[in-house]
């Protein structure tokens, strides 16, 4: 995965640069303050900081308290609450952005006015994290189910060497084979749960530069004020399904650590370069529509499907909920709860 921490470190630094204004279609803002907006966006900095952090965290706190273990029904609540604040951010808070950026006047009427842009990016990545999804998945249980064989064969030989009686043998080898077919069951999920995990933060971590140096370059108070309370919930939220994949995939230490800092820190690090680029950043700009709105379509895209495939139908179709009618019900009405607050958001964010 070092690979996708470099395309998203390089959108960080390059975002800035490309997006400088020459466009007469830039207007200035009303309300322009830029002495009261400067307190607003550090504050905006440590909220989100905070409310990420303590989103993410609150599933791996599960190892200490049990009613957060992935085993315990509150879980698949709390996750499907986070899976309807995904899926209502990529529906209602970045495609939409992504079509006014790539439908905007101060675009070229051909060919941006032509052809519905901001949807086809979002196909697209949403059938790439599907290729991406299937594709990495399926070489690590190919690489696995290939580990698998070689230390079955070292045991048979093993076992050979210490065994004068055949039919002792074919009793050795008939158990190890029952034993290493339910451990690649679970080495298979494991493997899709860490895919699962990473393509999610990606698909997250894309959206949060683009808001985050978006918050930083504005210098309007009115409009920072509702943004610092939207974001932090929205960060809150998105961080609690995050976690919740990240504690499924059952990453050491060091990775959960790594992924958790990553996410907390992106739209924080993204705020700090808004502030620092605001007096010569225009986000009317052709270049900064066309990068912002495609960023934001390919974002939507991602977690749309991570939503809908990886995260709700996974956990809806999973036999603990099937068993049971009560659980069925609440994932359901935390779905709802999750996906209505998110939307409402979309008044002030």
């Amino acid at each position: 995965m070092r690979g996708v921490w470099c395309f998203v470190f390089l959108i960080v630094l390059l975002l800035p640069l490309v997006a400088r204004g020459d466009c007469d279609c830039s207007a200035d803002e009303e309300g322009r303050d830029k002495k009261k907006a400067l307190p607003l966006k550090i504050a905006a900095i440590f909220s989100i900081l905070v409310c990420g952090g303590i989103g993410v965290c609150i599933p791996i706190l599960g190892k200490w308290i049990p009613a957060l273990r992935p085993d315990k029904d509150i879980f698949f609540v709390i996750k499907a609450f986070a899976a309807g604040v995904i899926l209502a951010t990529g529906f209602i808070h970045i495609l939409p952005d992504a079509f006014e950026n790539l439908t905007s006047p101060c675009l070229a009427s051909s060919p941006w006015q032509d052809f519905p842009f901001a949807g086809f990016g979002a196909m697209v990545a949403a059938v790439a994290t599907l290729m991406i999804d299937t594709l990495a998945t399926g070489y690590f249980n190919r690489l696995h189910r290939k580990n698998m064989r070689t230390t079955a064969s070292d045991e048979t030989t093993a076992d050979v060497e210490k065994t004068s009686d055949g039919s002792d043998h074919v009793h050795t080898h008939a158990t190890h084979g029952h034993a290493h077919g339910s451990d690649g069951d679970a080495s298979a999920q494991l493997i899709r749960n860490r895919v699962i995990s990473q393509v999610l933060e990606l698909g997250i971590v894309v959206h949060s530069v683009i808001i985050g140096i978006s918050l930083g370059a504005s210098e309007v108070p009115s409009t920072i004020r509702p943004l610092v309370a939207a974001l932090s919930f929205h960060q809150f939220f998105e961080g609690m399904g995050l976690g919740g994949c990240i504690v499924q995939a059952k990453f050491k230490a060091k990775s959960i650590v790594t992924m958790g800092l990553f996410f907390s820190l992106t739209t924080p690090v993204g705020i700090a370069i808004g502030i620092g680029i605001a007096s010569v950043y225009d986000e009317n700009s052709p270049t900064a529509l066309i990068v912002e709105g495609c960023l934001n379509s390919v974002a939507s895209g991602i977690l749309i499907y991570m939503a809908l495939v990886d995260l709700l139908a996974a956990d809806f179709m999973n036999p603990r909920v099937q068993s049971k009618a009560r659980l069925q019900f609440m994932i359901n009405v935390s779905l709802l709860v999750g996906a209505g607050l998110m939307s409402l958001l979309a008044k002030w964010a």
